[in-house]
């Protein structure tokens, strides 16, 4: 037991945190995307060696995921900020839009949201099936908190509020500013309560 463990880790540096590894790697994916981040470039600035990096992730698809999880985790999860808020629905969505616009913009060279553009157009088919299946269940937990409210439109409003916050993440990343977002937030929040109070069709 004691030789399989220092075989695993072989050629690992001393300094090598885990935990810190995947929070580097995160923001490399979020600021340049799944594709552009390559194997050898995440050993030279985790500062290990290809057997460490696979012994300790998998592959750099399972680097990928833990980078998900730990972004979800953090304040970048903005649904989940919102509801520490309290209130209604609307409430909690308005607060939604107001933290994506004050969180996407570009902050040291990251802009937009991990989860929503990290695989976007990524030629891995496993990237982008991954990228969908979080993107799903954060549209899932929306969903499911709006039927509390608003039952039979859950789904509508759901919608709006997903299609919006990608669409905050698009142009975050194409340069727009917090100006621009905080406006386009507050549309939004007016759109969605608009939306929710109508009559059903």
């Amino acid at each position: 037991m004691i030789a399989t463990k220092e075989a695993r880790e072989r050629g690992r540096p001393r300094s090598f945190v885990k935990e810190d590894a995947v929070a580097t790697a995160m923001r490399l994916f979020h600021q340049r995307g799944y594709d552009a981040v390559g194997v050898a470039e995440l050993c030279a600035v985790l500062g290990i060696k290809p057997p460490s990096f696979y012994a300790a992730f998998g592959s750099k698809l399972g680097l990928f995921e833990q980078a998900l999880r730990h972004y979800a985790a953090g304040p970048a999860n903005i649904f989940a900020r919102a509801l520490e808020g309290g209130g209604g629905v609307a409430a909690v969505i308005g607060r939604t839009f107001r933290e994506a616009a004050r969180l996407y913009p570009a902050c040291d060279g990251v802009a937009g949201c991990l989860v929503i553009d990290g695989a976007r157009n990524s030629a891995d088919a496993e990237a982008r099936a991954l990228g969908a299946l979080w993107k799903a269940d954060s549209r899932r937990a929306i969903r499911d908190f709006i039927a509390a409210e608003y039952p039979a439109k859950a789904d509508r409003l759901a919608d709006l509020v997903t299609t919006a916050l990608a669409g905050m993440s698009a142009a975050a990343r194409d340069g727009a500013d917090a100006d621009m977002l905080r406006n386009f937030a507050g549309v939004m929040e007016r759109a969605f309560r608009a939306e929710a109070g109508r009559a059903d069709d």
